[in-house]
């Protein structure tokens, strides 16, 4: 099992990010704030975590993802729709919220925000060519070409 180096950057988190059960394949981020947060619809706002990581090994890196009932039900979803982070980023974790729903929604301290998954990465080496070496059945067709337009 992979370790993350984790840093507590403010007190008000008293754990670190876990995952709910077994079959998990994201762990919760939540807002650590001193009181709510209003997002008005159209609105993003940065929200710290309270917590910064260093993943150190370059074959991985995370992704931050939209809590889907967030984004189902209130239209909350993240600012970058995904968030990356580098194995070789050790700052602070901030979840860009952007409210594309109609109303306003309110950020609770220490409310689960979004969810965070590790996934391996790879680096691979880039080699120019005139042609490929086989043709794909799906070739140079581009958006709709599989299906529905």
């Amino acid at each position: 099992m992979k370790s993350i180096a984790v840093k507590i950057l403010d007190p008000r988190v008293k754990q670190l990010p876990e995952y709910a059960t077994p079959g998990s394949a994201g762990l919760d981020l939540r807002a650590c704030i001193d009181t709510a947060i209003t997002l008005q619809p159209g609105e993003t706002q940065f929200i710290p975590t309270g917590i910064a990581m260093h993943i150190a090994d370059p074959s991985y890196a995370a992704m931050v993802l939209p809590r889907s009932g967030l984004g189902h039900k209130h239209g909350i979803v993240l600012g970058n729709l995904v968030g990356l982070i580098d194995s070789d980023y050790q700052g602070p974790l901030m979840v860009s919220m952007w409210n594309r729903g109609d109303t306003a929604f309110v950020i609770e301290p220490m409310e689960r925000i979004a969810q965070m998954v590790i996934v391996p990465v790879m680096q691979p080496t880039f080699h120019l060519v005139d042609d490929f070496d086989a043709e794909s059945t799906r070739g140079t067709g581009g958006f709709g070409s599989t299906g529905k337009n």
